[in-house]
């Protein structure tokens, strides 16, 4: 199993925006053969601001595969070079961490 943590921070002011976006591209990556879980996180509310906080600009997505290949396949699907080409002018960062389980 594959494991990914995308942290994603947004333009001032636009991760509203980016989260509706990935809400909407979200059903087709779930569909995808091999995608096991798929889903956006951020800051627990409730919780003080620290240095580990992400902040209001940021949110991670948290993803499992089933393997390798089939996150490769993720990443050149045609809904998501759709999805990168409609939200690239709102992304101020985008950090991918591909683990697998010990």
């Amino acid at each position: 199993m594959i494991h990914v943590v995308a942290v994603i921070t947004a333009k001032p002011g636009q991760r509203a925006r980016l989260l509706e976006a990935f809400a909407d591209n979200r059903a087709a990556v779930l569909a995808e053969e091999g995608c096991i879980e798929y889903g956006a996180t951020i800051d627990a509310q409730g919780i003080p601001t620290s240095k580990a906080s992400f902040g209001p600009e940021t949110f991670v997505v948290i993803e499992k595969w089933e393997s390798l290949a089939h996150l490769q396949a993720h990443g050149v699907a045609p809904h998501m070079k759709e999805h990168g080409a409609k939200t690239k002018e709102f992304v101020e960062s985008r950090l991918i961490h591909v683990l697998e389980p010990v």
